[in-house]
């Protein structure tokens, strides 16, 4: 069972939010960090929330990368597997489910030609896939599995932003130095 009973942990907030639902509106950040600008191939990412945290991406190699570290759509894919588990685990701990075994594995199509310019094609990910195994005790017919993957599917943040799409804006700004 879930060492930490999650139920408890967000009724203050669910009441807070109740109370006050602006409280609820959240922004995320995140910022380049330093590094070595005569690198083309590595970047440094901070999440503002966790300054103390670096996460190290760099180009694939598909793209000329190293593959030393992860790509962009690897943290894209790492941001989607580790939604799904945190949701899946909350949502289990909410409804007292036992997990015994949860295993969440993202796969994605690229066509590395449209990033390299090499013509018309698609410049992105062209299609996302997306498995999670749950193994709950005790389950024979696994009503209790499937209610639990319905409201983790429900509630995962990056797989509806995902599948739904948001409004992205993107301005550039050259700043003469």
């Amino acid at each position: 069972m879930a060492r930490i009973n999650v139920r408890e942990l967000q009724t203050p907030i669910r009441q807070r939010y109740k109370e006050d639902p602006q409280a609820a509106q959240v922004g995320l950040k995140v910022r380049s960090g330093q590094a070595d600008l005569s690198d083309p191939l590595h970047c440094a990412v901070l999440p503002v929330s966790t300054p103390e945290i670096t996460w190290r991406s760099g180009a694939h190699p598909a793209a000329g990368g190293l593959g030393d570290v992860p790509c962009s759509g690897d943290l894209l894919l790492g941001a989607l597997a580790a939604c799904q588990e945190t949701t899946i685990r909350m949502v289990a701990a909410n409804m007292g489910i036992e997990l015994a075994a949860l295993e969440v594995e993202i796969e994605a199509d690229w066509d590395a030609r449209g990033t390299l310019a090499m013509g018309d094609y698609p410049i992105g990910l062209t299609a996302i896939r997306c498995t999670t195994r749950v193994t709950v005790p005790q389950d024979v017919r696994g009503e209790r599995a499937e209610r639990l993957l319905r409201s983790a599917e429900r509630y995962c943040v990056v797989l509806n932003t995902l599948r739904n799409g948001v409004p992205v804006e993107s301005s550039f700004a050259l700043e003469r130095g």
